[in-house]
């Protein structure tokens, strides 16, 4: 594939991402708080965490290692963020999660499927025959700044997950109204985080598919927070009023 025609189709990639995102301003993912059986079978929410996790960083690997000569330090370092972000969705987080007896749609399942085997498919074919970064490039402002931004993101993205976990007792399986840190300026500051984070990545990768990573991870997690922060209003009357939804004193 030339790069020309790479371009042409993560360009139109980058399109469906914003199409999807309207349409998820109209409904909401039914998974989570949000999730109803009219979406058809459902199947464990650990076991579909792990499954519509895993294919983005087993695609992307898969391109960097069969193409020998595009591998290079600085692309595996660039790498190395995006797989340990990964780690923690498929063998980390799903464990951690008081969701016993959940479940969550099989079409929703296969959707993030679908989404993360094409996002690594465009990442790991950037990297494995397009990328020609030089160690210099440890060095760039680009990727100093990116690293401590997506490190930042990771932080409250981790951070803010665990606070939600905990909420509940092991078992339980209701909602509790959370407070204390960025939860009394947004009602999801873990989604936050998880932008902040892929922001960093895009900075410090400089290269379209990061760019186009971010898109989609904003398509998805805008809508994402609006839902919950209207959940929230509507299921507790004492909901501060001045939280936002997902940017703190702006949306």
């Amino acid at each position: 594939m030339t790069f020309e025609t790479y371009q042409y189709l993560i360009y139109a990639w980058m399109a469906l991402g914003v199409v999807i995102s309207l349409v998820l301003l109209q409904i909401a993912a039914p998974y989570g708080r949000h999730t109803t059986s009219h979406w058809g079978p459902q199947i464990s929410n650990r076991l579909g965490w792990m499954l519509m996790e895993m294919p983005g960083m087993i695609i992307l690997l898969y391109f960097l290692l069969s193409n020998g000569s595009a591998q290079h330090l600085v692309t595996g370092v660039m790498v190395s963020f995006y797989v340990f972000h990964y780690i923690n969705r498929v063998f980390v987080y799903p464990f951690r999660i008081h969701t016993r007896g959940k479940k969550m749609p099989v079409v929703i399942v296969c959707m993030a499927i679908c989404f993360n085997t094409i996002n690594g498919f465009f990442l790991g074919y950037y990297f494995g025959h397009f990328a020609s970064y030089t160690n210099d490039y440890f060095y760039s402002p680009h990727f100093i700044a990116g690293t401590v931004v997506f490190v930042l993101g990771i932080v409250i993205n981790w951070t803010y997950d665990t606070k939600l976990i905990h909420l509940r007792q092991s078992g339980e399986t209701g909602y509790v109204l959370p407070f204390g840190g960025l939860f009394n300026r947004v009602s999801c500051p873990n989604l936050f985080g998880e932008i902040i984070e892929w922001s960093g990545f895009a900075l410090l990768c400089w290269n379209l598919p990061a760019v186009s990573f971010l898109i989609w991870t904003v398509a998805n997690l805008l809508p994402r927070a609006l839902w919950h922060h209207k959940w929230y209003k509507q299921r507790f009357m004492e909901y501060p009023t001045g939280r936002k939804a997902l940017f703190p004193f702006i949306l």
